[in-house]
């Protein structure tokens, strides 16, 4: 029987890449099978992420983004043409990135899903007493009353009166932010000084442009007069007065007392998001406090009285998602039956993901980029879109060996939903599920982006890369552990979820902390050990910067680079920032111009004065060791690292910040290089390298392997060792078996997480760990290095 003619439709089971050079990628070709799992490896800064996210990803949300009208577009970020000559048989692409969420305090778990929404409605429906509709359980909606005259036409048109009413949830004494604030005035203010004579000590209050203007002109109090001697109507209107219209020298401006500006410029975003100055500012004059009247639940009496089955909207929200899940499940409402389906699900789906331990009440912006990203699969899980392109970097970060299956498990229903689905990885337990492999190489950076193999998990095995080479590394346990020279004792430690917990750190060793996630790691040790003196904490905060931000400028090490050339040709410091003096006056030091188009997307030119160098011709003129300072900042870090350690460009305070760059895995960077093209795990080595220059007795680092590749976890060991046999303390919070089966002290949180975690289950060496098989870790790590004495063999 003569095969079914196939229809030209289905020939389209491929993405193809032809010509790609986005960042580092050299004109590299690829196919890609569509509805497979595929993922990508490499080294760090192989070009992974810019073939994944720089490249496919960017060009389909360009395409789907012009498909709009230019209007919508004008409100739209730009997106540039990546630099490839074919993309071909791309589908919509969805990116679920590490990103933390939101910078607002008002999004949570509940309203970055549809959880919070869908409980809103249950209890508009179910609740008793019944106050209203859903808005009624929102802390995002105040409750607003008001009587106004409308038109009403009944054969002739009359003015009629009516009243409305809009009821809210929102708490009205915190305005649904669950926290009150209150202000150190002496932080605010030298009280002994007058306004013109710099009174205010606001960050960005200056006198000397709109605010002194504002203070002058508004005629509320004398700006001569010392602060201590207004009478309390200026005191009141200097600190509290509402927005007011004022007009100043002709012009129509408004005047916010203090404290409501600081609340609507500062207080409105997360801390986590605020640039260090303005954080530093709000940390030491802000205290905060839960709001009394609402206990903390953002909500208001009314939304506080509706009740079901004796909980209302505030207790179930509060209440670990696994719990809930239990608690929606013994619902039988046929009435809402389908809403309590949805609900089931989503709550199921949480649980499956490995973030039951969460609670809905919890601020988005205090998750992790690894929970971050794990909470947007949720929305996608139940998505009825198929034939999707899912992009997802790194889905296994800050997950326990035990957790990593599950999410296994997820991106798989994904894939068998229809859907493509790209993932960039390094652990070898997701690598091994895909359908297809993409690896990049051979090295990093200028020695990167080729395609060194693409095939099965089996041939990538067999293909003798550096990927296929570390993909089964197994690893033995030391066969001598260190001494610790002393103790930090904890004592009582309750932050989260953590059970009155006592423990002794050794000092003077590694110790590495490890637990399932939730269950209360990060708030054992950033909780009662990052704080204390001597400390120094590497955490996963993201680096900001701008595109004038990059290595040179975060690490400070532009600051001995300026000098030496400075000092090498007689002349200012300031010539050698291309954010200073010497930048190119056409670009001002951007290097690229930026065209705005008005309602069509603008474009990003090449600076041709200076030909995207950023500085100006006369000071490219100057040298150190024969190279300008343009050439400087275009070498990589290990060829830097030889340049300032001898000769007529030796310099010791810049060598040193290098080398300690090169420590920790990032000797391919160019010093010069923007910081928004670094990679997730780029940016917090390049963070660890930073600290490391600090002065302090313990150093904590949260999940150092981020990002890492199996070839580059031996040299993140040996900077480990080194720190520790330099007479430092180093606690690692660390899922990855390899640093666990290096440590020399042990500390296993569990059993489980959330409320079933924050205890101590294990406490002593690897070996211990892995003879007894006591906890979940403890299982995984002998499955990791063998039996002791396949171990001892091994050594």
């Amino acid at each position: 029987m003569a095969a079914p003619i196939k229809h030209p439709a289905d020939n389209h089971d491929l993405i193809r890449v032809q010509g790609a050079r986005e960042n580092n990628l050299k004109d590299i070709s690829v196919e890609i099978p569509k509805r497979r799992l595929t993922v990508f490896t490499g080294v760090s800064g192989s070009g992974k992420s810019s073939l994944v996210f720089g490249t496919i990803a960017a060009e389909s949300q360009r395409l789907i983004n012009e498909t709009y009208s230019t209007f919508v577009q004008g409100f739209m970020p730009t997106l540039g043409r990546p630099e490839v000559d074919v993309l071909e048989g791309l589908t919509t692409a969805i990116i679920v990135d590490q990103e933390r969420m939101g910078a607002n305090s008002r999004s949570t778990v509940g309203t970055a899903t549809d959880a919070n929404a869908m409980l809103r409605v249950l209890f508009s429906r179910l609740g008793k007493p019944y106050i209203g509709s859903s808005n009624a359980f929102s802390f995002n909606i105040p409750s607003a009353r008001g009587v106004g005259s409308i038109a009403v036409e009944k054969g002739d048109k009359k003015a009629e009166t009516r009243e409305f009413s809009i009821t809210g949830g929102m708490c009205p004494r915190c305005e649904g932010m669950g926290q009150v604030s209150d202000f150190d005035l002496s932080q605010l203010y030298d009280d002994k000084k007058s306004l013109n004579e710099g009174a205010l000590t606001i960050p960005g209050y200056s006198m000397e442009g709109w605010y002194g203007r504002i203070f002058r002109g508004c005629g509320f109090f004398d700006p001569d007069k010392p602060i201590r001697k207004y009478n309390k109507k200026e005191l009141h209107d200097l600190l509290h007065k509402e927005p007011t219209k004022i007009k100043v020298d002709g012009i129509n401006l408004t005047y916010s007392g203090l404290i409501p500006a600081i609340q609507k410029s500062f207080l409105s975003k997360d801390v986590d998001a605020m640039q260090p100055h303005i954080r530093a500012f709000v940390e030491r004059a802000i205290t905060f406090a839960a709001c009394p009247e609402c206990g903390g639940s953002r909500l208001s009496e009314a939304a506080r009285s509706c009740k079901i089955k004796g909980k209302n909207i505030a207790d179930v929200c509060a209440m670990q998602i696994s719990d809930l899940a239990e608690w929606v499940r013994g619902l039988k409402e046929p009435a809402v039956a389908p809403l309590l389906k949805t609900l089931q699900e989503t709550l199921d789906s949480f649980v499956e993901i490995g973030l039951g331990y969460l609670s809905l009440d919890r601020p988005s912006g205090t998750l992790s980029g690894g929970e971050a990203q794990r909470t947007k699969m949720i929305g996608h899980l139940g998505s009825s879109l198929t034939d999707v392109t899912y992009v997802f970097d790194e889905p296994t970060i800050g997950l326990h060996p035990h957790d990593i299956q599950r999410m296994n498990d997820l991106l798989l229903r994904l894939r068998d939903k229809g859907n493509t689905v790209l993932v960039v990885e390094h652990k070898p337990e997701t690598i091994a599920i895909a359908d297809h492999v993409v690896d990049l190489g051979p090295g990093a950076g200028t020695a990167g982006g080729e395609i060194v193999f693409t095939g099965t998990i089996e041939g990538l095995r067999a293909s003798g890369t550096l990927t296929g080479r570390h993909l089964s590394d197994k690893t033995s346990l030391k066969p001598k552990v260190r001494k610790p020279s002393g103790v930090m004792k904890i004592r009582g430690a309750g932050t989260h979820n953590l059970k009155k917990v006592d423990v002794d750190i050794p000092l003077g060793v590694l110790v590495v902390v490890t637990g399932v996630a939730g269950s209360g790691k990060s708030s054992l040790i950033h909780g009662s050990v990052s704080g204390r003196e001597g400390v120094v904490s590497v955490d996963q905060t993201p680096i900001r910067g701008s595109r004038r931000s990059n290595p040179a400028t975060y690490t400070d090490l532009l600051e001995p680079i300026r000098k030496a050339f400075a000092k090498a040709n007689g002349v200012k410091p300031a010539l050698f920032s291309a954010n200073s003096e010497g930048a190119c006056p056409t670009c001002n030091g951007a290097g690229v111009i930026y065209t705005d188009l008005a309602m069509m997307a603008g474009v990003t030119t090449v600076c041709e004065d200076c030909e995207g160098r950023r500085f100006q011709a006369s000071v490219l003129e100057y040298r150190l060791g024969k190279l300008n300072i343009a050439e400087v900042l275009d070498l990589p870090v290990k060829d830097a690292v030889e340049f300032f350690a001898k000769g007529e460009a030796r310099t010791p305070a810049a060598h040193a910040i290098l080398q300690r760059m090169a420590d920790v895995g990032l000797g391919y960077l160019r010093l010069g290089q923007p910081l928004t093209t670094l990679s997730g795990g780029e940016r917090q080595r390049l963070k660890l390298a930073t600290h490391m220059g600090a002065d302090g007795g313990v150093y904590v680092l949260d999940e150092p392997t981020t990002g890492l590749h199996l070839a580059d976890l031996e040299q993140l060991l040996g900077l480990l060792d080194r720190l520790v046999d330099s007479g430092k303390s180093v606690i690692v919070i660390e899922h990855n078996q390899a640093v666990m089966a290096h440590a020399d002290w042990i500390i296993d949180l569990g059993p489980g997480a959330g409320h079933d975690g924050g205890r101590i289950v294990f406490e002593g060496t690897p070996a211990d760990l892995v003879a007894k098989k006591s906890t979940l870790t403890g299982e995984h790590l002998a499955a990791f290095v063998g039996s002791p004495a396949k171990a001892a063999r091994a050594r």
